[in-house]
């Protein structure tokens, strides 16, 4: 996941920005460079490769100077490349730019800039933030204007730091959206910036956190706040431990609310160097498909436990969908024993967190022996599903450290979905307008699920008013059944209280005896092709007396009349619905867990990675 770190005052920021990415590595990045302003003029060494490179090209091509930014980068839009690695430089040689996130409009407003006679270095949407500064500056406004007049054009979420060697005194920086934090350390007579506390912590232990819609100018000797329109604001300053441990926490209690946080940035990475958006292409080299493998294909196997089943289940229907592929979804546990009708046109996609999943590698095992395709989706890079399998697809969510898993989840709904569109593309049974449909509705991905984030104070309100329940019923239909599935998982995971994921059709064939004022049940509801079938259970549960908690699209009324508590999500796509729609139940079962005083990362008789039978 992309990292950075800036430096101001009066050291030479060139190692220290190099040492602060270098503890932000655990991340996972294929580019990285370095910035820094040295007598009027702003320095680059960039290069493409682990930072290794960037070290070595520094030490032959040295670089020295104050402010100084870096970044360390998963691409998104280009190759990993030296000229698609951060900084950017505009085009007068005096701003430059490192950023998180995807510029949603990039393609208009760089089309604009084209059009004004701006040249365009990179393939990247980043470049298109520091040609607007700089159209800006053109205009008469100092940076801190053109940077603000700058991040109200730009859509999507975003962390960003820019430095002008015309006003060395100074670097600005903002978050926009969740798309990764932006912490500011504060120092004496020097002062820091980074995407994560790690970076900076040998430095200060006094650091502020920007929240969503947030910027701030820093100086050697001072920090402002300010809101996005100006507005000054007073942050509150926290003083960090200098525990390696509770840093990796920064602002959260927990490593689990972290990484529901995380979602966003991860998503963004599980995109990175795969979705060409340009041309409406999704490439996935390591999975190793090729035309004549795509076209074989009669039907794939998803295998897996616990989480990444219930993930397979929203990929069944999307690569059904999509690429008209029949897929059936196997427990992991089940797949070895069933003798699974398996042979040379099938492939076996297993999905794995930790890719060292007992069960899992048990069932790759099987598809093997019976001459299946085996192909996995991992998160640990280097782990035994990955290494045995003849393609995979990495998950880019860097590491999971609370036992139950969250941003493990949400990145396999994203690379499922892109093998379906590579898989039908391949298969021919796309045609292209679909095709860049499909792919462009992935830009929105980070804006949405960090929209859903923000939501998070409400859904603790509710949380409160259920803490003290005993039972719970989820319902989900489409491609949102799994997605109850997955949210009374983690209700039962972390609160220990007895929940049950249903298909909401299936309701009144059984659960329904279940319903009174004591049975709380949360209905799956946004507006997708079974909306209108959820209104119908939604109707039935409140005709037998249960609390109604909805997770519905912001704006539908209809729910939110029936309903006792409606738990909002952005308008979305619906084949990446469940990227929205399980944010909330994820944080609703977290605050339900903590308001009960329990373990959240290390619930009882639970282990992450389950390496026996």
């Amino acid at each position: 996941m992309c990292g950075i770190v800036g430096y101001i005052g009066p050291r030479d920021a060139t190692p220290i920005v190099l040492n602060g990415l270098k503890r932000l590595e655990y991340r996972g990045y294929d580019s990285a460079g370095v910035a820094v302003v040295n007598d009027g003029k702003i320095e680059i060494r960039r290069d493409a490769g682990k930072l290794g490179r960037l070290a070595d090209l520094v030490s032959q091509s040295p670089i020295s100077g104050s402010p100084g930014v870096g970044h360390t980068r998963w691409a998104t839009h280009g190759a990993p490349s030296a000229r698609n690695a951060h900084p950017h430089l505009g085009a007068t040689g005096k701003v430059v730019v490192v950023h998180n996130g995807i510029v949603e409009n990039y393609l208009e407003l760089k089309d604009e800039l084209i059009s004004e006679g701006v040249t365009f270095n990179s393939d990247t949407d980043t470049e298109t933030i520091v040609h607007l500064v700089e159209h800006h500056q053109a205009s008469g406004l100092g940076l801190v204007e053109a940077a603000r007049k700058t991040f109200s054009q730009i859509k999507g979420a975003h962390g960003i730091v820019l430095l002008s060697a015309s006003e060395p005194d100074k670097m600005v920086c903002a978050r926009i959206g969740n798309a990764g934090g932006v912490v500011l350390g504060l120092g004496e007579g020097e002062n820091f910036i980074a995407s994560d506390i790690p970076a900076i912590l040998e430095h200060t232990r006094r650091v502020i956190f920007l929240e969503s819609g947030q910027m701030a100018i820093v100086t050697k000797d001072s920090i402002r706040v300010e809101t996005l329109r100006g507005e000054e604001l007073k942050p509150q300053t926290h003083a960090v431990a200098w525990d390696p441990v509770a840093a990796e926490k920064g602002e959260f209690r927990h490593f689990m609310q972290k990484e529901i946080h995380e979602q966003v940035r991860a998503l963004t990475d599980t995109l990175a160097g795969r979705v060409d958006f340009d041309h409406g292409k999704i490439r996935l080299p390591e999975l190793n498909l090729t035309p004549e493998l795509a076209q074989r294909i009669q039907k794939i196997y998803i295998t897996a436990c616990g989480t990444a089943a219930y993930a397979g289940m929203v990929g069944k229907t999307l690569i059904e969908a999509i690429a008209r592929v029949p897929v059936e979804v196997v427990i992991g546990s089940e797949f070895r024993y069933s003798d699974p009708i398996v042979d040379e046109n099938t492939v076996v996609l297993a999905i794995s967190q930790s890719g060292e999943t007992a069960d899992t590698l048990a069932a790759m095992e099987e598809g093997r022996k019976k001459g299946a395709t085996v192909w996995s989706i991992v998160n640990a890079i280097g782990s035994q599903a990955m290494r045995v399998a003849d393609g995979y697809i990495s998950m880019q969510t860097g590491p999971e450290i609370g036992v139950a898993s969250t941003k493990a989840f949400t990145a396999p709904l994203v690379d499922q979905y892109m093998l379906a569109i590579l898989l039908a593309d391949l298969r021919g049974t796309l045609d292209e307008k679909t095709r860049r449909a499909l792919v462009a509705d992935l830009r929105l991905v980070p804006d949405l699920v960090g929209r859903t984030m923000n939501r998070e104070a409400e859904v603790e309100k509710v949380a409160y008013a259920l803490k003290d329940i005993r039972d719970c019923l989820y319902l989900g239909r489409g491609i949102n059944m799994p997605i109850a599935y997955e949210g009374a998982l983690k209700l039962k995971e972390i609160s220990y209280i007895h929940a049950e994921g249903y298909p909401a059709g299936e309701m009144k064939h059984g659960p329904i005896a279940l319903i009174d004022e004591t049975m709380p049940v949360v209905c799956i509801a946004p507006q997708d092709p079974w909306h209108e079938k959820m209104i119908s259970q939604i109707q039935q549960a409140k005709a037998r007396g249960g609390t109604v908690i909805a997770v519905a699209t912001e704006g539908d009324e209809l729910v939110a009349e029936m309903a006792d508590h409606v738990l909002w999500v952005p308008a979305a796509p619906w084949r990446l619905s469940p990227l929205v729609t399980v944010i909330p139940l994820q944080l609703l079962a977290y605050h339900i867990a903590t308001i009960r005083g329990l373990d959240v990362d290390q619930p009882r008789n639970l282990a992450k990675s389950v390496t026996v039978e």
